[in-house]
């Protein structure tokens, strides 16, 4: 897949690191399966991984949770 950004780079297979925040929650993912541009270091996820960690997200929020780090492999196995 080539870039979207920057046109000119290959997305190749990765993990990255999510961090998101809403309100007084933050979450961040590790090791989160991605595309990454080889030339610009943009970040793509697919629907399914992109799913996964908005609905940890928002579990954390509906919990109360100030701030949660995890692995992503870890994570999927909680939800």
């Amino acid at each position: 897949m080539k870039c979207a950004i920057c046109k000119r780079g290959i997305c190749e297979p990765g993990t990255i690191t999510v961090t998101l925040e809403r309100g007084p929650t933050t979450v961040v993912i590790r090791q989160v399966p991605a595309m990454v541009c080889n030339t610009c270091g943009e970040e793509y996820l697919n629907e399914e991984i992109t799913d996964t960690v908005l609905s940890i997200a928002e579990h954390d929020v509906e919990s109360g949770v100030q701030v949660d780090i995890r692995e992503y492999r870890a994570a999927c196995a909680s939800i």
